[in-house]
């Protein structure tokens, strides 16, 4: 059985795949080309990609005939990957859910802090050496505790976001799902996404990436949002217009916005590198040494149990 893992992984994750399998992990951090997802579906029974490895029906349909049997996504996410395509092919597809969920949550809260309170405008001020010092009316940001947050899309990153918000800093939960939710803390479901975004300080999005959630946050919801109110993005790029939050941006709909994924990763535009009152992180969602090996691990679970004959734990398809 041959192996193939898209990126380089954790020192640990790497041990083990090396240990356990006739592995070929692949030394580039950037994504699988054209024809090297051709490759990993007809030279490998099972590869392990991640986010930009763009496994679409295109590529499928160039690879009929797959040797690969299963596509062990490393991340929650998969909007990557056709999983139609997939699935006619023959191909299974698994991801990593539960090991990203606190770390995610984490920087939800650090994006909204950071954006609330001006931290990174602040940093700025300081290396740049232009601080004055302090006085009553320096860099007057939006208080955070007590205030109403929404949050888009209640699965476990939703949850665990609302739960630090609420516990952490006393305010009071709205939200949007599919359904209502059975929760351990108190929180509104909301009636639709426009009024939920009209009646919040904060507008959290925490829904998965693909068709169905692309552009979900477009003109007419910022629109609707207050003007003092802020955006917080940790879901997926795509999710947000972003032409259209430059625009609501720009013109004062919204106070600001912290996001941490962007439409077109990892550019970035120039409109909004230039704003102060727009917090932006590299895609830091699950960035920690701890976090990365548990989603390596959890990937190579799914390969070592669909190896052995078995459903991978976290099949998606």
């Amino acid at each position: 059985m041959k192996l193939l893992i898209s990126r380089p992984m954790t020192a640990e994750v790497e041990a083990r795949a090396r240990t356990a399998f006739d592995v070929e992990i692949r030394e580039s951090n950037a994504p699988l080309s054209t024809a090297e997802m051709h490759r990993a579906l007809t030279e490998f029974d099972v590869v392990v990609p991640t986010l930009g490895d763009m496994f679409s029906a295109s590529v499928f349909a160039a690879a009929p005939q797959p040797r690969c049997r299963l596509l062990a996504n490393f991340g929650v996410g998969y909007n990557h990957i056709d999983v139609d395509a997939a699935r006619s092919a023959g191909v299974l597809v698994s991801n990593t859910p539960g090991a990203v969920t606190d770390a995610t949550a984490d920087v939800a809260m650090t994006l909204l802090l950071m954006t609330a309170r001006r931290a990174g405008e602040g940093e700025r001020l300081v290396r740049a050496g232009r601080w004055e010092g302090w006085h009553p009316t320096q860099m007057l940001g939006h208080h955070v505790t007590g205030k109403r947050v929404g949050i888009v899309g209640m699965g476990r990153i939703g949850q665990a976001i609302a739960r630090r918000c609420h516990f952490g800093f006393g305010m009071q939960v709205a939200y949007l799902a599919r359904s209502r939710k059975e929760l351990d803390f108190p929180a509104e479901y909301a009636s639709g996404l426009t009024a939920l975004a009209a009646s919040v300080d904060f507008l959290v999005l925490a829904v998965p990436g693909g068709a169905d959630t692309r552009h979900l946050i477009g003109a007419e919801v910022l629109a609707a949002m207050k003007p003092s109110a802020l955006l917080i993005n940790i879901a997926r790029g795509e999710v947000v217009d972003q032409a259209a939050l430059i625009a609501a941006l720009q013109a004062g709909q919204i106070a600001g916005a912290g996001l941490d994924v962007y439409e077109f990763e990892p550019e970035v535009p120039e409109t909004l590198r230039a704003m102060e009152n727009v917090t932006l992180l590299p895609h830091l969602g699950t960035a920690t040494e701890e976090v990365r090996s548990n989603m390596g691990h959890m990937a190579l679970d799914n390969v070592a149990a669909f190896l052995t004959g078995q459903q991978p734990p976290n099949t998606v398809t």
